[in-house]
Order: structure tokens, then C-alpha cells, then sequence
């Protein structure tokens, strides 16, 4: 995550400016913006609205629940298709939402979507380590790609995800909706222009009690990893755009009371990060217990946070001078399809690339192996 793209200068931008700028990534699209070499379909061409035609890659809960929805409420998108395994499903979304039958797939037939151009963008929500196989097959097909986060379950995996995009001329970017967030980007602004000083330490953590002992994230196979690479990944990340830098080192303890349930993955982790700058990250996710949903970021001259932080809705924050974080509630998702959008239509960078979603698993790897090593693990080297 660049820290140019994440946190302004000081004096760049007011507040005000600053959180519009971030959330929205670029301040509007001009009517008839070219897509400066970016081939798009010419159904969109003709389309008064000038919408990006999105398909959703597995119709799971979130994408049921959030995605869906939040296309219905975006500015630069349109759900136009789906891809599935399961054919009930599929008659289901088609009656839903007027999808027609040839913007239909399944996972088998997805190289099909070369031949449609009513597609633009396919959206990859299936479990984590079937992102790669699906984003590959996406970008084969010349479609631009957004990928729920964790990007994958290995470098190697993102290394490979990163170059199919770019070798088909297509974007990619990974579902951080944390950082569209109006209380997430105020709390960038405060510690971008030090409100209260230099930050010295940051504590993070995001967990909840796992449910369903059949699910797929708890099954690596298909997961990668248990609440690290579910919900860690959000304290990850704040500890990452709080900061501006990138951690030089990470120590890392796990512990499984139930090793049943947790027997392919992990239960809870607590880390803790360095980074260059000399501030101190420590952090914590679990799969076992409720309430863990918060980040805290202590400077020289107090403190600000958000308690809850990551959760879909009701994110509030305070200030250690009394002041409330209250700011404006939208939608996650669809402020991240829109950006996602944007970037397509201006041929502009996304701050939620796809290199930043492989910095992430660089990281959440070596977690991973300081626990197995016992012994901190140096980063960037």
C-alpha cells in the first residue's frame, strides 16, 4: 500500500476534500471519458448510463447478502451476470435481478466470457484459494477483475494473478472496502496530519465466534488459514494505512482450545509489528470468541480510534480530546465497485491493487512462519 496513494501530504487537502478524494478515489468521470486503450463492451457503449456491466464469481452469502445490493446502489456499475456451480442458484439470481440466460456461467465455461461484451468487470467472491484459478480465467477472457480479500492463500498464487491481469491488459483490485470508509479515512487524516502527534503505538484486532464446523474457511484446502486470513487481515491492513509504512518485522503466538474444530486451521493469533518509522503494531484475531472488532492508534498527544471498526454498519470512533469520529454511513461495497469502476473508465491506478492485496499475504505468510519458527521474522529483505 503506497503511502502516496493512502495518506496525503500535510496542507495537501482539507479534511473535508481529503475524505471525498479517498472514498471516491477520483472526483467524479467526465461525461464521454475515453478508456485510453481499455477495450469495453459495446453494449456499455451505447448505454445512456454509462455503467460498467459486473458479473459476480460465486453466489455465497456475502455476495447474496452485500454485493448484490450494493450494485443496486451504485453510481458506475450494473450486476449483468453471474457464475455458478450450483444451477439452482442460478435460476434464482436470473428471476432476481433480470439477468439474461447468455450472461449466465459456470466455473467450467467462464472462458465463454470472451465472447460477451456485455461483461466488463467479473467480481471473484468465491473461497480464497480458488480466487487465482478464477481471476486467471477472468482476465484470459479480457475482463477487468475485483477479488474479495484475501487475495489468495499464497504469494506465489497472487504473483500469478497479478501477471494474468497485466499480460491481458486488464485491472485488478482487491476488496478492501475499509479504505472507502468515511471513519477509516478520518482516522487516515488524523494521523496523516499528525492531529495528535507522531503515532507510537497501534493496537488492532478483529474476531468472531465461527459458527457451522462444515464450513469451507474451515477447511484449508479451500481457505488457506483460519481467522488470520478471514478477519486478521482488516487489523493487518488498519495497521498498515494507519502508519503509512511498511512493517520490517513481525512476531507472531497461536493457540487452538478446541482442536477438533481448529484442526486445519487457526483459532486465534496475536502478532506484533514494527515498522520503520519505529512504531509498534499489536494485533489479534480469533475465531472464538465475540466483541473483538476495534482499532486504537496512541500518539504523543493522545489518542483515536474506532470501536466497532470493521463491521458493515455502525462504525463509530472516538477521540481522547472528547470529540466523537461520526461520520457519514455508506455502503462499503458499492463506494469500492464505484472506485473500482472509475479506474477503469480514466485508466487510472487503484490504492486496492492487486499489489497491494500481495503485500498483505507477504505478511500474513510470514506470520504464519514466525509461529512455526518461534522466533520474529524480518520482512522486506
Amino acid at each position: 500500500m503506497n503511502s502516496e496513494n493512502r495518506l496525503p501530504p500535510t496542507g495537501e487537502c482539507s479534511r473535508r476534500q481529503f475524505l471525498r478524494d479517498a472514498s471516491l478515489g477520483i472526483a467524479g468521470v467526465a461525461a464521454g471519458a475515453t478508456i485510453s486503450g481499455m477495450a469495453t463492451s459495446t453494449a456499455r457503449a451505447a448505454d445512456p448510463a454509462g455503467k460498467l456491466n459486473f458479473a459476480l464469481c460465486g453466489l455465497g452469502s456475502l455476495s447474496t447478502n452485500q454485493i448484490a445490493p450494493a450494485l443496486q446502489k451504485t453510481k458506475y456499475c450494473r450486476l449483468a451476470g453471474i457464475i455458478t456451480g450450483t444451477p439452482a442458484k442460478a435460476e434464482k439470481w436470473k428471476a432476481q435481478y433480470h439477468i439474461p440466460e447468455k450472461n449466465i456461467y459456470n466455473y467450467e465455461t467462464m472462458h465463454r466470457l470472451a465472447d460477451n461484451p456485455d461483461i466488463d468487470v467479473v467480481y471473484v467472491v468465491t473461497p480464497n484459494a480458488l480466487h487465482a484459478e478464477h481471476t486467471i480465467k477472468a482476465a484470459k477472457a479480457g475482463k477487468h477483475v475485483l477479488s474479495e480479500k484475501p487475495m489468495e492463500v499464497s504469494v506465489k498464487k497472487c504473483e500469478e494473478m497479478i501477471a494474468a491481469c497485466r499480460d491481458a491488459g486488464r485491472k485488478l483490485a482487491v476488496g478492501y472496502r475499509c479504505q472507502f470508509e468515511p471513519h477509516h479515512l478520518e482516522c487516515m487524516r488524523l494521523a496523516r496530519e499528525k492531529v495528535f502527534g507522531d503515532i507510537k503505538i497501534i493496537e488492532a484486532g478483529f474476531g468472531f465466534r465461527i459458527g457451522d464446523p462444515t464450513q469451507w474457511r474451515l477447511r484449508r484446502a479451500l481457505a488457506g488459514g483460519g481467522a488470520l486470513m478471514d478477519v486478521g487481515i482488516y487489523a493487518l491492513q488498519a495497521a498498515r494505512y494507519l502508519t503509512g509504512e511498511e512493517p520490517i518485522v513481525v512476531s507472531a503466538m497461536e493457540t487452538r482450545t478446541d482442536p477438533v474444530k481448529f484442526k486445519e486451521v487457526d483459532e486465534s493469533i496475536v502478532w506484533q509489528l514494527k515498522f520503520p518509522g519505529g512504531i509498534l503494531a499489536y494485533c489479534s484475531t480469533t475465531y472464538l470468541v465475540n466483541g473483538l472488532n476495534r482499532y486504537t492508534a496512541y500518539a504523543e498527544k493522545g489518542w483515536f480510534g474506532l470501536d466497532p471498526a470493521y463491521s458493515y454498519g455502525g462504525i463509530r470512533g472516538r477521540r481522547s480530546d472528547g470529540q466523537e469520529i461520526n461520520e457519514p454511513e455508506i455502503d462499503q461495497f458499492a463506494a469500492e465497485m464505484d472506485d473500482f469502476a472509475r479506474c477503469i473508465l480514466t485508466n487510472t491506478p487503484s490504492k486496492v491493487s492487486g499489489e497491494e492485496g500481495l503485500r498483505d499475504i507477504r505478511i500474513l505468510m510470514a506470520i504464519y512462519q514466525s509461529i512455526k519458527s518461534g522466533q520474529p521474522v524480518k520482512l522486506g529483505s
